[in-house]
């Protein structure tokens, strides 16, 4: 039977191959629901649950391809200072917020500051990583 297009719940627990825990729905104390294979969630994270049955508990290893791909060079800018009101306080190391197309908020990482740019990276933290889960299907909505 495949959870394929049905709304499904899930408890996980995320890691990186050196195992860091990045995320955890248990932890939250509530699962993740989501319509399987309708692109919500990762691409491996669906392929895991889409035939899994309620009750069941798998682990996964999902490669960066299938996770939040790898890292891109071109989601990096260098943007001059005066261009954007505030930037020349953004705090090195942390993630910031941008306005992007559709007024949709876009994640930034500020990597270098100097004089005159600032340097952002546009790259999902976990690009480049691959992800492993522990996932536990606590529900077939329907």
């Amino acid at each position: 039977m495949s959870n394929a297009g049905k709304k499904v719940k899930t408890h996980y627990v995320g890691t990186l191959d050196d195992g860091t825990q990045f995320d955890s729905s248990i932890d939250r104390g509530e699962p993740i629901e989501f319509t399987c294979m309708a692109g919500q969630m990762i691409a491996g994270f669906d392929a895991a649950v889409v035939d899994m049955q309620p009750g069941e508990t798998k682990q996964v290893h999902i490669p960066a391809d299938q996770a939040y791909g790898e890292r891109n060079p071109n989601l990096i800018h260098r943007v001059d200072i005066g261009q954007i009101p505030g930037l020349e306080d953004a705090p090195l190391g942390e993630t910031i917020y941008l306005m992007g197309p559709g007024a949709q908020p876009m994640a930034a990482v500020v990597t270098e500051i100097t004089e005159d740019s600032i340097l952002l990276d546009m790259n999902h933290k976990l690009a480049g990583e691959a992800l492993n889960f522990t996932i536990t299907l606590v529900e077939v909505v329907d």
